[in-house]
């Protein structure tokens, strides 16, 4: 696995748009970026982050504007300026070739996914997911927003589970509004697992599976001896249809040599069903350890997840902690 240069103070940071642009939320896109840059990093955008529009730009220009970021000497990591629906139609025109020649940390969360896993695991090289560039916008920090700065950084701390989590964004005034208790639930008895651990948003990855972008053979094969961790963050699938992808990611091969999965909140749950999420991973896994409603994806606090790196995971009693090892 061939990890990037950490970054320093006053390193540059380029700010993509490879789905949506910022518009409707530039106010706080604004607020993420002085952010950023009171932590000491130099930021550069390009020209679509600012777009209003569902989709920021054309995918040829998205990638375009990607590959300049790549190709930038000055440019030592690339964040995604948020998420969207439609990063995956830039997966045809992205230059790969200059992406593998240049390695540099690429972060984002939510759409970003289908990119992020697919440097991963085509290329060999680590992705964090866990935060766009819009993600910083609080006055005072959450720790876990602070740690992800860090782990670019190179400081890569042992990530605890957090007290509370937050239900109801729209009760913010100032950084997360956090009211309900974290429970880490181990469907089939505690955890303590280590593995090469990737993954992202499942709403993304079913999209990818079977395709041409579809490197995760290739990838497991590779890193059997290790073993693969899963994660994944569930934004709107019903659980009925997180039932059905995972079956078809089972059927494509990808568990082949799977150590565990730990699975984040659900930002968006809904069920037709008798079908519930917890069912769906027991019928799916058996008795491969699961972790239910980690601090993972799009229900704060996100831990930060260093895609192709070796993980140490444990739960018990509603607790758990995750740490990673760039080898």
């Amino acid at each position: 696995m061939k990890y990037p240069k950490h970054l320093m103070n006053n390193s540059k940071i380029g700010v993509v748009a490879l789905s949506a642009g910022v518009g409707t939320h530039l106010d706080d896109y604004k607020k993420s970026i002085k952010t950023l840059e009171n932590k000491g990093f130099s930021i550069i955008e390009t020209a679509s982050v600012r777009s209003l529009e569902e989709v920021a730009n054309t995918p040829e220009i998205r990638a375009k504007e990607l590959d300049r970021l790549v190709t930038d000497t000055d440019v030592e990591m690339i964040m995604c300026a948020t998420g969207g629906d439609f990063l995956i139609e830039i997966l045809p025109y992205v230059n790969y070739d200059n992406i593998e020649n240049n390695p540099k940390w690429i972060m984002g969360a939510s759409d970003p996914t289908s990119l992020l896993y697919l440097i991963t695991t085509k290329l060999d090289i680590a992705t964090l997911y866990g935060h766009n560039a819009g993600s910083y916008d609080a006055e005072v920090l959450h720790p876990s927003q602070e740690i992800s700065l860090e782990i670019i950084k190179g400081n890569i701390p042992i990530q605890n589970s957090y007290p509370l989590f937050e239900t109801d964004k729209n009760n913010r005034v100032d950084g997360y509004a956090l009211d309900q208790k974290v429970i880490w639930e181990t469907l089939n008895g505690n955890v303590d697992i280590t593995g090469r651990i990737i993954g992202g948003c499942i709403d993304c990855l079913r999209d990818i599976i079977g395709t041409r972008f579809d490197y995760t053979k290739d990838f497991i094969q590779k890193y059997k001896e290790d073993g693969i961790i899963w994660y994944f963050d569930i934004f709107s699938q019903t659980s009925e249809d997180f039932y059905r992808t995972l079956l078809q990611m089972k059927e494509a091969g990808w568990f082949q040599y799977i150590k565990g999965v730990m699975v984040g909140r659900v930002k968006y749950p809904n069920s037709y069903t008798s079908m519930t999420y917890e069912k769906a991973l027991k019928k799916v896994f058996f008795n491969i350890p699961i972790i239910w409603n980690a601090d993972i994806g799009h229900v704060a606090p996100k831990m930060t997840i260093i895609n192709g790196s070796i993980a140490h995971i444990e739960s018990k009693d509603g607790i758990g902690k995750i740490e990673m090892e760039e080898k």
